[in-house]
């Protein structure tokens, strides 16, 4: 099967996080045997081959440019949106060359290959250029929807047309939660056409393995004694990092020997600094900034336990960052936000509590923090539920399942 897929994020350099994701996706279709054709802007930072070979498959990327120099090519790979709550100004000027420069890139691209399906990650920019050449075409289109596509589709009339267009062509939508699916119904995504797939992990890529840990510990400054809690993403408000803070000024944690290591950069971190300082826990906090993608598994290894205290500010998906402590035998403690649900098993892969309250929070994270035996049960059951249900090879063939049905029923239709 040849599969076409749109994205504005794709590893553009060794360890870049900019949509891991999305190529560990293909890459695992790859290694199934599949052919995957990667269709991603133009960036100056991109430092890398544009075919990926390891004997079993190919993912070929083809890079497309719509705008002149260089350096304005600044659409995606994280640079679009302020806070993941509305588009910078810079993308409002940029899209009507981006769509118009993804769109016959894509048209070409597809005219050329005939793939059997378009798999677009974002409805927005993506889905609607894969809905534009599904539509003349006649290829079957998937839609993923990570997270913020859901905001920016809602903004503004043109931007719900376009969605409303893309949704109304794709054959099968994914969601990794409950609170994106219900962004976009009044759109016009019909229910009956979503699949709940989250963005998984490589559990050969991230195992238990203890080799560097103590050594990164050190250079935190975190002894055998303190409990290492990790927080990764960005630092935008629906990652939900401040009340992680202010969980740590909690009765529960105030005088315990907890540590938090912040992974991650955004537009709250100057004020989430601020934050800490005036809750008098900022000893208590690391804030690391970007950890290449390449590194981050020494990261995982060293904490004790994840902690993912997601907002619906605005709604997200499930964070990749569940998946990969939990692939790593860490339990993890998020709220019951953003799809943690659909990988978080509540008391038994870790905890699940209400989203903005720093006292259950600061509860469920003091009883892990207390009891070493409860993160070592979690942290295996979290192990034992990423190869059953949220590895990379699972979620790849489900995907594949689909895409099957869509080539065949398109076949038929042909006949």
């Amino acid at each position: 099967m040849r599969i076409t897929v749109l994205t504005h994020n794709y590893p553009r350099f060794s360890g870049d996080f900019s949509g891991s994701f999305v190529q560990a996706l293909c890459q695992e279709w790859m290694a199934q045997d599949q052919q995957v054709d990667v269709l991603a802007p133009f960036d100056v930072g991109y430092d890398r081959p544009l075919a990926e070979t390891d004997g079993v498959g190919r993912v070929a990327l083809h890079l497309f440019r719509y705008i002149w120099p260089e350096a304005w090519h600044q659409v995606g790979y994280g640079r679009s949106m302020q806070s993941d709550l509305k588009l910078r100004l810079s993308g409002y000027l940029l899209s009507p060359f981006f769509f118009a420069g993804g769109i016959l890139a894509a048209l070409r691209h597809c005219q050329r290959t005939r793939p059997d399906v378009i798999h677009a990650h974002w409805a927005l920019p993506n889905g609607f250029i894969g809905a534009v050449v599904s539509r003349l075409l006649g290829i079957p289109l998937v839609v993923s929807i990570p997270g913020s596509d859901a905001q920016v589709a809602n903004s503004n009339p043109l931007f719900r047309r376009m969605a409303r267009f893309t949704f109304e062509q794709a054959s099968l939508i994914t969601a990794n939660s409950s609170a994106l699916r219900d962004a976009v119904l009044p759109l016009g995504a019909v229910p009956a056409k979503f699949e709940m797939i989250v963005y998984g992990v490589d559990p050969k890529r991230l195992r238990p393995d203890s080799t560097g840990t103590a050594d990164l510990r050190a250079e935190l400054g975190i002894v055998r004694e303190d409990v290492m809690l990790l927080a990764v993403g960005r630092m935008v408000a629906k990652k939900g990092f401040d009340v992680l803070l202010r969980a740590l000024a909690q009765p529960e944690l105030h005088d315990s020997r907890v540590v938090a290591v912040l992974i991650g950069t955004g537009d709250e971190w100057e004020a989430w600094k601020a934050l800490a300082d005036a809750l008098g826990v900022a000893e208590r906090v690391r804030w690391v900034g970007i950890v290449p993608f390449d590194q981050i598994r020494v990261w995982y290894n060293a904490c004790d336990l994840l902690v993912m205290p997601s907002v619906t500010a605005p709604a997200d998906g499930l964070n990749v960052c569940v998946p990969d402590a939990m692939s790593c035998g860490k339990p993890v403690v998020g709220t019951t936000a953003a799809g943690n649900e659909l990988a978080i098993v509540d008391g038994e892969t870790g905890f699940l509590v209400p989203e903005g309250d720093p006292s259950r929070l600061a509860q469920a994270i003091a009883l892990l923090a207390d009891e070493p035996s409860l993160r070592d049960r979690m942290g295996a059951a979290g192990r034992q539920r990423v190869e059953s249900d949220l590895g990379w090879p699972v979620l790849a063939q489900r995907y594949l399942g689909h895409f099957e049905r869509l080539s065949e029923k398109r076949e038929s239709n042909f006949r």
